[in-house]
Protein backbone atom coordinates (compact mmCIF):
# COMPACT_ATOMS: atom_id res chain seq x y z
CA UNK A 1 0.00 0.00 0.00
CA UNK A 2 2.43 2.79 -1.03
CA UNK A 3 0.71 4.58 -3.20
CA UNK A 4 -3.22 4.86 -2.89
CA UNK A 5 -5.12 6.01 -5.62
CA UNK A 6 -7.46 9.32 -4.60
CA UNK A 7 -10.00 7.36 -6.77
CA UNK A 8 -11.70 4.59 -7.56
CA UNK A 9 -10.60 3.82 -11.59
CA UNK A 10 -13.14 0.80 -11.98
CA UNK A 11 -15.85 2.13 -14.53
CA UNK A 12 -19.66 2.94 -13.61
CA UNK A 13 -22.69 2.62 -16.27
CA UNK A 14 -22.77 6.64 -16.51
CA UNK A 15 -19.48 6.02 -18.32
CA UNK A 16 -20.74 3.89 -21.18
CA UNK A 17 -23.65 6.77 -21.56
CA UNK A 18 -21.36 9.17 -21.43
CA UNK A 19 -18.74 7.55 -24.27
CA UNK A 20 -21.96 6.92 -26.53
CA UNK A 21 -22.91 10.42 -26.50
CA UNK A 22 -19.76 11.03 -27.45
CA UNK A 23 -19.54 8.67 -30.47
CA UNK A 24 -23.23 10.08 -31.12
CA UNK A 25 -21.83 13.25 -32.06
CA UNK A 26 -20.29 11.90 -35.20
CA UNK A 27 -16.78 13.54 -34.26
CA UNK A 28 -18.43 17.08 -33.26
CA UNK A 29 -16.25 19.49 -30.94
CA UNK A 30 -17.68 18.65 -27.62
CA UNK A 31 -17.28 20.09 -24.09
CA UNK A 32 -17.44 18.65 -20.66
CA UNK A 33 -20.07 21.01 -19.97
CA UNK A 34 -22.37 20.41 -22.88
CA UNK A 35 -22.12 16.41 -22.26
CA UNK A 36 -22.90 17.43 -19.20
CA UNK A 37 -26.03 19.82 -19.44
CA UNK A 38 -26.78 17.15 -22.62
CA UNK A 39 -27.17 13.92 -20.13
CA UNK A 40 -28.09 15.48 -17.18
CA UNK A 41 -24.79 14.85 -15.22
CA UNK A 42 -23.04 16.78 -13.61
CA UNK A 43 -19.75 18.22 -15.54
CA UNK A 44 -17.36 16.70 -12.41
CA UNK A 45 -19.06 13.67 -13.17
CA UNK A 46 -18.27 13.55 -16.91
CA UNK A 47 -14.75 14.66 -15.76
CA UNK A 48 -13.91 11.66 -13.59
CA UNK A 49 -15.83 9.77 -15.72
CA UNK A 50 -13.33 10.34 -18.74
CA UNK A 51 -10.51 9.74 -16.28
CA UNK A 52 -12.04 6.21 -16.00
CA UNK A 53 -12.61 5.44 -19.40
CA UNK A 54 -8.89 6.84 -20.06
CA UNK A 55 -7.50 4.66 -17.13
CA UNK A 56 -9.79 1.59 -18.69
CA UNK A 57 -8.81 2.70 -22.44
CA UNK A 58 -11.58 3.53 -23.68
CA UNK A 59 -11.07 6.98 -24.76
CA UNK A 60 -7.39 8.74 -25.83
CA UNK A 61 -4.79 10.31 -22.65
CA UNK A 62 -6.64 13.88 -24.17
CA UNK A 63 -9.83 12.61 -23.38
CA UNK A 64 -11.12 13.98 -26.59
CA UNK A 65 -11.55 10.46 -28.82
CA UNK A 66 -13.51 7.64 -27.90
CA UNK A 67 -11.27 4.30 -28.68
CA UNK A 68 -14.18 2.73 -30.71
CA UNK A 69 -12.64 -0.68 -31.44
CA UNK A 70 -12.13 -0.86 -27.19
CA UNK A 71 -15.34 -0.22 -26.23
CA UNK A 72 -16.77 -2.38 -29.00
CA UNK A 73 -15.16 -4.83 -27.30
CA UNK A 74 -16.08 -4.35 -23.95
CA UNK A 75 -20.23 -3.97 -25.36
CA UNK A 76 -19.65 -6.76 -26.88
CA UNK A 77 -18.42 -8.91 -24.31
CA UNK A 78 -18.29 -6.96 -20.90
CA UNK A 79 -21.49 -5.05 -20.89
CA UNK A 80 -23.87 -7.71 -19.69
CA UNK A 81 -21.53 -9.09 -16.98
CA UNK A 82 -20.16 -5.52 -15.80
CA UNK A 83 -23.99 -4.54 -15.56
CA UNK A 84 -26.49 -6.95 -16.09
CA UNK A 85 -29.98 -6.62 -15.71
CA UNK A 86 -32.74 -8.33 -15.23
CA UNK A 87 -36.52 -6.79 -16.42
CA UNK A 88 -38.99 -6.94 -13.84
CA UNK A 89 -42.64 -5.38 -12.93
CA UNK A 90 -44.48 -3.83 -15.55
CA UNK A 91 -44.56 -0.30 -15.53
CA UNK A 92 -45.38 2.50 -18.03
CA UNK A 93 -41.57 4.17 -19.56
CA UNK A 94 -39.59 4.40 -22.75
CA UNK A 95 -39.04 1.33 -25.10
CA UNK A 96 -35.73 -0.61 -24.96
CA UNK A 97 -33.82 -3.11 -26.09
CA UNK A 98 -35.57 -4.88 -28.86
CA UNK A 99 -38.65 -3.63 -28.54
CA UNK A 100 -37.58 -0.31 -29.63
CA UNK A 101 -36.08 1.10 -33.11
CA UNK A 102 -33.48 -0.55 -34.82
CA UNK A 103 -34.38 -4.03 -33.03
CA UNK A 104 -37.88 -3.50 -33.58
CA UNK A 105 -38.15 -3.75 -37.19
CA UNK A 106 -36.20 -7.06 -37.21
CA UNK A 107 -37.24 -8.92 -33.94
CA UNK A 108 -40.79 -9.38 -34.06
CA UNK A 109 -42.00 -10.02 -30.33
CA UNK A 110 -44.40 -9.85 -27.77
CA UNK A 111 -42.32 -8.92 -25.40
CA UNK A 112 -41.68 -5.13 -24.02
CA UNK A 113 -38.84 -3.58 -22.14
CA UNK A 114 -38.57 -0.34 -20.88
CA UNK A 115 -36.48 2.08 -18.81
CA UNK A 116 -39.42 3.73 -16.07
CA UNK A 117 -40.24 6.84 -17.01
CA UNK A 118 -43.97 8.26 -15.75
CA UNK A 119 -43.82 10.58 -18.82
CA UNK A 120 -43.44 7.68 -21.16
CA UNK A 121 -45.81 6.51 -23.62
CA UNK A 122 -45.23 2.43 -23.46
CA UNK A 123 -45.91 -0.06 -21.18
CA UNK A 124 -43.70 -3.02 -20.88
CA UNK A 125 -41.18 -4.88 -18.16
CA UNK A 126 -38.93 -2.52 -16.31
CA UNK A 127 -35.00 -2.60 -16.98
CA UNK A 128 -32.97 -0.06 -15.11
CA UNK A 129 -31.23 2.26 -17.41
CA UNK A 130 -27.31 3.07 -17.53
CA UNK A 131 -27.89 6.42 -15.45
CA UNK A 132 -31.39 7.52 -14.47
CA UNK A 133 -31.48 10.46 -16.97
CA UNK A 134 -31.48 7.75 -19.95
CA UNK A 135 -35.08 7.83 -20.46
CA UNK A 136 -35.52 11.95 -20.79
CA UNK A 137 -32.36 12.44 -22.64
CA UNK A 138 -33.08 9.54 -25.50
CA UNK A 139 -36.13 11.24 -26.03
CA UNK A 140 -34.06 14.19 -27.35
CA UNK A 141 -31.51 12.16 -29.11
CA UNK A 142 -32.38 10.01 -31.46
CA UNK A 143 -29.04 8.60 -31.99
CA UNK A 144 -27.65 7.98 -28.51
CA UNK A 145 -31.04 6.53 -28.06
CA UNK A 146 -30.40 4.10 -30.35
CA UNK A 147 -26.88 2.97 -29.18
CA UNK A 148 -28.45 2.41 -25.72
CA UNK A 149 -31.44 -0.02 -27.23
CA UNK A 150 -28.72 -1.64 -28.77
CA UNK A 151 -26.22 -2.17 -25.37
CA UNK A 152 -28.84 -2.77 -22.94
CA UNK A 153 -30.38 -5.52 -26.11
CA UNK A 154 -26.79 -7.32 -24.86
CA UNK A 155 -27.41 -6.69 -21.20
CA UNK A 156 -31.00 -8.58 -21.46
CA UNK A 157 -31.38 -10.31 -24.69
CA UNK A 158 -31.04 -13.95 -25.55
CA UNK A 159 -28.53 -14.97 -28.42
CA UNK A 160 -30.68 -14.12 -31.56
CA UNK A 161 -31.39 -10.20 -29.99
CA UNK A 162 -27.47 -9.86 -29.01
CA UNK A 163 -25.87 -10.98 -32.43
CA UNK A 164 -28.56 -8.38 -33.73
CA UNK A 165 -27.52 -5.58 -31.33
CA UNK A 166 -23.98 -6.63 -31.93
CA UNK A 167 -24.00 -6.21 -35.48
CA UNK A 168 -25.86 -2.98 -35.53
CA UNK A 169 -23.25 -1.78 -32.89
CA UNK A 170 -20.33 -2.58 -34.86
CA UNK A 171 -22.30 -0.20 -38.07
CA UNK A 172 -22.48 2.92 -35.91
CA UNK A 173 -19.57 2.68 -33.75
Amino acid sequence: MKYMNKYNNNLKPQDVLILLKIVSLDNDTWFHHTIAQDLGISQSEVSQSLNRSKYSGLIDSQRKNVNRMALKEFLNHGIAYAFPQQPTAIVRGVLTAHAADPLRKKILSNEKYVWPYAKGTDRGQAVEPLYNSVAQVALKDQKLYELLTLVDAIRIGRAREKELARHELEKRI
